[in-house]
């Protein structure tokens, strides 16, 4: 019988600042964090906006010779690591370090690193690229230093699945509890990805919303004029710990993972499998190992980028689940963008703050929905609801899909 798995803290950064509250704030108000980019001149790209995580003050939580030699992605992860702790009442200590361990997921990692050390090399030679470059670069750093900085010694590990990353990681952190290899994991996804190259790489693969001029209706989820994803980035991050093990502290249980479900499409590099078989099966995967029927979902959170192919695919995928008798469906990335590796984080976050709240905030600009998309789409306004499980899709390039159930409090 696998262990019960809850979670006690919480970190968050995103475009709108520091903090869960303050991000649900800004869901709740309607409000939109997509601008104008402003870390690089974007006059020469297609897409020129973004969500960019601003006025962020990495020296506020995270000692500075840990931070120097740490990229951007990995700095979102220790500042928000720290905060999830500060939350959670979790202590490593020498008695329980090996059992604490850490997973975190991003999509695309060091590129702020990768860009500015190969300018370098171009300009002034290979002597003086940084001895830092491959450590700040590398995916499985923000891990490590998360553990370096916390002294967590348990099982220690990243995921990288694109878009699905910070959802894969959560899913993996609570099945490494479950299966009593750790009694508590520090894990979610970090992405700092407004860099020069990724924003080229996006911008010609046509993945983007070219609506520079408009930017706060750029990225409008499930709505017929849908034009691509907008960039953003931040990172969530949540303490995980196994049910008695938060109980025998005494610690405030926020919710609980109940299930997850992975799937591939094996369809494409780019494209999800147009009739959404990969996210169906992911989907029905979760319900599975919650143990629980499809109809005791309150809420769906969907991974909605944006993009012409990737709604289709899961309306289709949700239509094959639920036919028009859906519970409640919304997407929060016309309000923060696509925080990519983060993205699964966060939106698992918010979708808990739904519950916790009784209230689905609205779907930014989704006006017109495709005529097919016949479920129940929260949209125009927001609605008080009485929520307790929700389910959170996430679906990546290379076809990853990740499904995770969650459910307030603790039953």
């Amino acid at each position: 019988m696998k262990r019960r798995v809850v979670i006690t803290g919480v970190g968050v950064l995103s475009c709108f600042g520091v903090g869960a509250d303050t991000m649900w704030d800004a869901l709740c108000n309607e409000q939109c964090g997509i601008d104008r980019i402003t870390r690089l001149d974007p006059s020469e790209y297609k897409t020129q906006i973004a969500a960019e995580v601003r006025d962020f003050d990495v020296a506020e939580r995270v000692d500075a010779k840990l931070s120097k030699r740490a990229d951007p992605f990995t700095q979102y992860a220790l500042y928000c690591t720290d905060i999830a702790l500060e939350q959670s009442g979790l202590e490593v200590t020498e008695e329980n370090c090996d059992q604490v361990g850490v997973l975190i997921g991003s999509g695309i990692g060091g590129m702020d690193t990768w860009q500015r050390e190969y300018e370098k090399l171009l300009a002034r030679g290979p002597g003086r690229v940084s001895p830092f470059l491959v450590p700040m670069l590398i995916i499985d750093m923000a891990a490590g230093m998360v553990a370096m900085q916390t002294g967590a010694k348990g099982p220690n590990l990243a995921i990288v699945t694109a878009c699905a990353s910070g959802a894969h990681a959560i899913g993996e952190a609570a099945a490494i509890i479950a299966r009593g290899q750790a009694d508590a994991m520090i894990t979610g996804g970090s992405e700092a990805a407004v860099t020069a190259t990724a924003m080229s790489g996006f911008c010609s693969a046509g993945a983007l919303s070219e609506r520079n001029d408009t930017p706060k209706q750029a990225c409008r989820p499930m709505d017929r004029d849908r034009d691509g994803f907008v960039v953003g980035e931040g990172a969530a991050i949540i303490v995980l710990e196994e049910y008695e093990y938060a109980r025998a502290r005494d610690a405030d249980i926020i919710g609980e993972i109940l299930g997850f479900g992975m799937s591939a499409d094996a369809y494409h590099i780019t494209a999800p499998a147009p009739d959404g078989e990969g996210a169906v099966r992911a989907m029905r995967a979760a319900l599975k190992d919650a143990g629980i029927h499809q109809d005791q979902i309150d809420h769906i959170n969907a991974h909605a980028p944006a993009t012409p192919g990737g709604d289709a695919m899961e309306a289709r995928a949700i239509l094959t689940l639920y036919g028009d008798d859906s519970p409640p469906v919304s997407s929060t990335k016309g309000n923060h963008g696509h925080m990519l590796g983060a993205t699964g984080a966060a939106e698992l976050v918010m979708a808990l703050m739904a519950a916790e709240h009784g209230y689905i905030p609205p779907t930014l600009n989704c006006e017109h929905p495709d005529d097919f998309m016949t479920f129940d789409i929260v949209r125009g306004e927001g609605r008080e609801a009485s929520i307790e499980t929700v389910m959170s899709n996430s679906f990546g390039f290379g076809g990853h899909n990740a499904v995770l159930i969650a459910r307030r409090g603790c039953a």
